[in-house]
């Protein structure tokens, strides 16, 4: 009973949600699809979020407790998750001095922490992430074959085009343009911006869809594969 009722579940509400898109009627749209199905989402989300503040504080405990490797940093993440969550649920009427304790409006200690701390911490790790990218192009974009030396092309077009020396390069080639050969516009071939945009508009989007149909078929070849039965590694166990 303890598989049997789960597999029925699972089918029924995977065949009934896999008609309500096509189904116009009210009742499916409204009851089935936004009343049922979406605040069912909600409630999944908030659950999943909470497994997983107990994860990281259970692995944040066991290190600490097992004095692992760099467990210092565990007593940091751990006082910082009960400070800004303490910060975020007290009220917005508590104050100290002129110092609004609670809530996580503009003026509150929340948003200074978030915006003095949290922020800048994540633009330093975007920064160290770079180097890493960087290092990982550089492997990637050599031109050994035609298809990565189209690659290295498309590349140093791109990150030329998104930052603000191309537009530069491009403003000189034009001003030279003009004074040299006026009737010939050769400097749009030094239009990285428009090259960089025909490029992201184009080529990368009709990949980005390819891609992404790839993925939904393999999404609805794993969905059919549970409601049907077929993969009950959901279950738990080996099967």
């Amino acid at each position: 009973m303890k598989r049997q009722l789960p597999l029925a579940l699972v089918f029924t509400l995977g065949i009934i949600y896999f008609f309500v898109p096509f189904i116009s009627a009210p009742f499916a749209q409204n009851v089935l699809y936004t009343e049922l199905y979406v605040n069912w989402i909600k409630i999944i989300g908030v659950f999943a979020i909470i497994m997983s503040i107990a994860s990281l504080w259970r692995r944040n405990i066991v290190k600490i407790q097992r004095k692992h490797g760099d467990y210092i940093y565990s007593y940091i993440e751990i006082i910082g998750m009960v400070v800004i969550g303490l910060l975020a649920i007290l009220p917005n009427s508590l104050h100290i001095g002129n110092v609004n304790i609670g809530g996580i409006g503009d003026s509150s200690v929340y948003n200074w922490v978030f915006s003095n701390m949290q922020i800048p911490m994540q633009a330093t790790m975007f920064s160290m992430l770079a180097f890493y990218i960087a290092s990982a192009a550089y492997r990637s974009f050599r031109a050994r074959n035609v298809e990565a030396t189209l690659l290295l092309i498309t590349a140093a077009i791109v990150m030329i085009g998104r930052v603000p020396a191309g537009e530069n390069i491009y403003q000189l080639f034009l001003k030279a343009n003009a004074h040299f050969i006026p009737n010939f516009h050769w400097a749009g071939i030094f239009n990285f911006q428009g090259m960089t945009q025909w490029i992201l508009d184009i080529p990368n989007t009709a990949t980005k869809r390819a891609i992404l149909f790839g993925v939904s078929m393999g999404m609805v070849a794993t969905s059919l594969k549970i409601i049907f039965g077929i993969e009950k590694s959901w279950l738990g166990g080996s099967e």
